[in-house]
């Protein structure tokens, strides 16, 4: 009995996605080796010991072109969402790091997603909220 308490107690937590995401908040910095501004990320501390922690997240594929074992998970569909100008902001969107390359999907399909959370605040070729060593939940 003991040991199954502690292995509850020791086995990494799994987080929630999109409400996670929601509590972050944003500030307009200028990026000076950018020359323009930004919406940078101000993770506090509690997102902060997520951070690298597994997580479990659903949303709609959005067809962008981002390589075979990458893609973009959005909360609201393509006609909605962050990159089409839905006034929503980058809290809906989730950059998605395959483990091994996943099969095609349709655009606006939803897919559920479980891997590691990774938080970004000063790449800005990638999104604020990654999700590694992915893998698809059929």
């Amino acid at each position: 009995m003991w040991l199954s308490i502690l292995m509850i107690i020791l086995a990494p937590q799994q987080v929630a996605g999109w409400e996670l995401f929601a509590t972050v908040d944003f500030e307009i910095r200028y990026i000076e080796e950018l020359g323009y501004d930004v919406e940078y990320p101000l993770f506090d501390q509690e997102i902060r010991r997520k951070d690298g922690n597994e997580i479990e997240i659903s949303g709609h594929y959005l067809p962008l072109d981002y390589g075979k074992d990458k893609i973009i998970l959005s909360k609201l569909p393509f006609a909605s969402c962050f990159f089409c100008g839905g006034g929503v902001g980058q809290e809906t969107i989730a950059e998605i790091h395959f483990a091994s390359e996943p099969r095609r999907f349709i655009p606006d399909e939803i897919l559920t997603i479980k891997g590691r959370l990774k938080l970004n605040e000063n790449d800005y070729d990638h999104m604020v909220f990654i999700i590694e060593e992915a893998e698809l939940i059929e």
